[in-house]
């Protein structure tokens, strides 16, 4: 009964509507601004290095650096490994072009939403804060709606989508190692809980350290994998376009799968126009709100155009992957069938084709690492977005503090929860997370795109005198 629904609710949430005004949203954020996630490359990168900056009130927030670096850790998750091999087996190699699609556009929206949660964020005691919410109330003047927003994100990133990350990193480690999904749930919240208490500037601090070293780690190995299948690169790009286009006769009949599953697992992925990127660059202290939009842009090219790419290829060069039906559940495809519907150990397979045995060590622990900084991240979205629903009230911090702590409990227990729960709910949990935000967040940015293009040409009239 609680599958059926769930399984409704998503439907509901995830209907054709929401991915046509994501996409539209992107496009249409990307003409605005000229298209600055390609015009502006060079001074996205050089944004994510640039020093703390002292705020006029005296105050100072965490690094561009370091607020990139969170971010990108919530953007880097089981949607890189797990997700992306999901979007293979329901919608085909075409899945991966409409990632692509979602990712390039989605660097705009990504743009629109930090230098908008800049403009916007406050000071609390902990730090900045600030995002949707934020420029929901001050900007759209509808505080109800900031709210609101913000009891979503709670819910949305802080308890279900922290299922579907535990989920995907459990189940690895039990095909690798046999271990029990409760233990290594346990094992997870009890590490979480070590680093989260201390605030944003724990998290900084490890997302900065771990967060490079993962990603770094997991690209080499990808390039490895792809090297060792580099005939079949060629082929499998041929079949990523005429599958994403339809033209390949055996996933024909599924192309409105196809581009569901690119732009869901995509949207999952990189979180473009949910919101969550924005919250985390009203943390940092920059000289100029677009720098960290840039900034911020940059992280869904790393996240979706890099990691989610890399997981693609080794899958598709190496052929360890199954395509099913997902109306019906009807074997299209069967290159290993062996794995049946195993999505993480297409990815798995993919490295043991090169190394024998090693895949699901690798995999496994990529997926620690993975799970426990987007979490981490997650945990630092819901306590931003309670941090202003409290912000709000006359007695100020009254009950903040205790709200805080029954989140992180009601987070630890979720990643408990998800680690042991049956995958096929938990994804839809999360993708019905993913949708409530994104409905609020894309609308708000639409109509509060103007400022963000303001702010866009200020900046870049600012470069040019300094040259």
């Amino acid at each position: 009964m609680l599958d059926k629904i769930v399984s409704i609710v998503n439907d509901i949430v995830w209907s054709p509507a929401l991915v046509v005004l994501l996409v539209g949203a992107g496009l249409y954020f990307s003409i605005r601004t000229r298209f600055v996630q390609v015009r502006r490359f060079g001074l996205m990168v050089r944004s994510l290095f640039a020093p703390k900056h002292k705020e006029k009130d005296g105050k100072r927030g965490i690094s561009s650096f370091e607020a990139f670096c969170v971010a990108l850790s919530g953007r880097v998750g089981t949607g890189n490994i797990v997700g992306v091999a999901t979007a293979i087996a329901l919608g085909g190699p075409g899945a991966i072009f409409w990632m692509w699609v979602i990712a390039f556009f989605g660097a705009s929206t990504a743009f629109v939403e930090s230098t908008l949660a800049q403009k916007y964020k406050f000071h609390h005691e902990s730090g900045y804060r600030g995002g949707p919410a934020s420029y929901i109330e001050k900007g759209l003047k509808l505080p109800w709606l900031g709210v609101l927003f913000s009891i979503l994100c709670i819910v949305g990133y802080g308890l279900l989508l922290t299922t579907v990350q535990s989920n995907g990193m459990s189940g690895a480690l039990k095909n690798s190692f046999g271990i029990d999904p409760l233990v290594s749930g346990i094992a997870l919240a009890v590490l979480l809980a070590l680093v989260i208490i201390g605030g944003i500037k724990s998290i900084s601090r490890v997302a900065s350290i771990v967060t490079p070293f993962m990603a770094l780690g997991y690209i080499i190995m990808s390039f490895v994998v792809i090297g060792y299948h580099i005939d079949a690169v060629p082929a499998v790009l041929r079949s990523i376009v005429t599958s994403a286009l339809g033209i390949n006769p055996l996933v024909g009949g599924i192309i409105g799968s196809t581009i569901m599953m690119g732009v869901k697992r995509g949207i999952f992925s990189n979180e473009a126009g949910q919101g969550g990127g924005a919250i985390v660059s009203a943390s940092a202290s920059v000289s100029h709100p677009a720098k960290q939009g840039l900034a911020q842009a940059f992280s869904v090219y790393v996240d979706t155009l890099l990691i989610c790419t890399a997981t693609a290829l080794m899958i598709l060069c190496s052929g360890t992957y199954n395509i099913f039906d997902a109306r019906t559940g009807e074997v299209l495809l069967a290159n290993s069938p062996e794995l049946g519907g195993n999505y993480v150990g297409f990815t798995q397979a993919a490295v043991d084709s090169v190394i024998s045995g090693f895949g699901s060590t690798f995999v496994s622990i990529a997926l620690v690492f993975f799970v426990f900084t987007t979490v981490m991240a997650y945990y630092f979205y819901g306590e931003s977005s309670i941090i202003h629903i409290f912000s709000r009230r006359r007695n100020g911090s009254k009950g903040e503090k205790a709200a805080i702590w029954a989140f992180r409990l009601g987070l630890l227990a979720m990643v408990l929860l998800g680690a042991a729960r049956e995958a096929n709910i938990v994804w839809q949990l999360g993708d019905i997370g993913v949708g409530l935000t994104a409905w609020i967040n894309v609308i708000a940015l639409l109509i509060l795109c103007p400022e963000a293009i303001r702010a866009l040409k200020e900046y870049e009239s600012s470069v040019k005198k300094d040259k």
